[in-house]
């Protein structure tokens, strides 16, 4: 086994692919509801059983690219091909989500429903054998969350060159508002360029370097009796899941938050940049950069407490900051944001412990059995992202629908209560469930150094 160390370019390079995903998948759980009900002129709860029906296809969809990252065989290794194959179809269906054609009211959902799953799908071609390659690039548990903190921060520097760029990006495309269609599109295009990008230096960037103990084919039933019977994965599946309902509800919310209850100018201006922005676009810019403070502290805190405690503390704090957040009053906007930056640092760090976990769950799976599965063990990792984000994507918009949400008029009390619980109490649920599937992962720092010795002999 190649026991070369990662290089600060490996880790950059690693970081940029995960930047340039983030990027969209921001746009996505930020912006793609409002997009769909106030700019394309669908329904909210048409829009919420969309997102189900497609993203829990979509997440089934994930663990068929884990296999095939499995067996794929290249002069560049199993994983990075799909860098370089899948980025430019990437870019193509980022601009088609965000392109509003003239249709009537059933030919625009059925354009939404075609698009949004392709480019899911497109998403997962790439960004399974990408989150994969952190299992194969270092067989150290350390390196692998220092990794995964790189992948991290790169991923929420994308996401607040989105939220930043976004808003102006409209307004400039869009005549000021005059086109917010066209605007959209147009937007999308500089993303995917910028995305492209990225993908293909992650590409040139980075190594495999770890084979398995056998280098046989394994039958694909063997593969997936075996995840199936992994316990650590069946405990990080629910953890995982349950934090990105939390996520996604909140995140999806935020914009119809201060449009429709907070109290407050529409911009601030910000003179040192010569700019304006939004309430709603400094509030989830915050969100990004105390993410990435999470992250600062998370390899430290890990190091020293265990990557259990450290995941289990953060959920606590997140579910008790969330639940404070329903008491805030609608012109309060200072500790809107303190709030949002307590919260964001919470969520943040675990980001990372989780896709480290999963790396030391396919060490896991091939010293209990001996043979390695990382695409699969990976692919479900992406699975209970999209699984997670696909029911709190789906519940954000039925909730409005439940509520009596209504686009671009006055809210009723009734539907402002609603989108206040979707900002506090709803998600606060998610947090809690996360809490209690962590508490019973039993891969502990002690039992991980002694799979790496055995694993690490047996390879070498």
């Amino acid at each position: 086994m190649n026991t070369t160390k990662v290089t600060l370019k490996e880790k950059v390079g690693y970081g940029l692919g995960d930047a340039a995903s983030s990027m969209f998948w921001k746009l996505f759980g930020m912006y793609l509801l409002f997009f769909y009900t106030d700019i394309f002129g669908l329904e909210a709860g048409i829009v919420g059983t969309m997102f189900l029906v497609t993203r829990v296809w979509d997440s089934l969809f994930d663990p068929i690219v884990g296999v095939l990252g499995d067996r794929t065989e290249t002069k560049w290794g199993k994983f990075r091909p799909y860098l370089l194959w899948v980025a430019v179809p990437f870019g193509i269906l980022g601009v088609l989500t965000f392109t509003t054609p003239d249709f009537g009211a059933t030919g625009k959902i059925i354009y939404a429903y075609v698009t949004y799953s392709l480019m899911m799908m497109i998403y997962s071609l790439i960004n399974v054998p990408y989150a994969s390659l952190l299992g194969v690039m270092s067989s150290n548990p350390k390196e692998r969350t220092a990794l995964s903190s790189y992948r991290m921060i790169f991923a929420f520097l994308g996401s607040i060159l989105a939220l930043v760029l976004i808003e102006p990006l409209v307004k400039f495309f869009g005549n000021e508002g005059k086109n917010l269609q066209f605007g959209w599109s147009m937007s999308a295009i500089v993303f995917a360029i910028i995305a492209v990008t990225f993908f293909l230096c992650t590409f040139s960037w980075t190594k495999e370097r770890i084979r398995p103990i056998k280098e046989t084919k394994n039958p694909l039933k063997d593969d997936v009796k075996d995840l199936f019977k992994n316990k650590p994965w069946w405990i990080l599946l629910g953890a995982g899941i349950a934090a990105l309902i939390f996520n996604s509800i909140r995140d999806g919310a935020a914009v119809y938050y201060f449009k429709y209850y907070a109290v407050a100018p529409d911009t601030f201006d910000l003179g040192f940049i010569g700019s304006a922005l939004s309430l709603t676009t400094i509030y989830l810019v915050l969100g990004q950069a105390a993410n990435i403070l999470g992250i600062l502290f998370v390899t430290p805190v890990s190091n020293k407490i265990g990557k259990k405690k450290t995941y289990l503390f953060a959920m606590v704090f997140a579910t008790v900051f969330s639940v404070a957040f329903y008491f805030v009053d609608k012109s309060n906007i200072a500790m809107m944001l303190i709030l949002q930056v307590l919260i964001s640092a919470c969520a943040g760090s675990i980001f990372p412990l989780l896709w480290s976990m999963y790396a030391d769950i396919a060490d896991y799976s091939e010293w209990k059995t001996g043979r390695r599965a990382t695409g699969l063990i990976f692919s479900s990792s992406s699975m209970s992202q999209k699984f997670g984000w696909s029911i709190g994507g789906a519940l954000t918009g039925w909730l409005l629908a439940f509520f009596g949400f209504q686009a671009n008029v006055a809210q009723t009390a009734e539907a402002q209560e609603g989108i206040r619980l979707m900002l506090s109490f709803l998600p606060a649920i998610g947090t809690l469930l996360s809490v209690i599937f962590i508490y019973f992962y039993p891969l502990t720092e002690k039992k991980l150094s002694e799979i790496t010795t055995e694993l690490n002999t047996k390879r070498g």
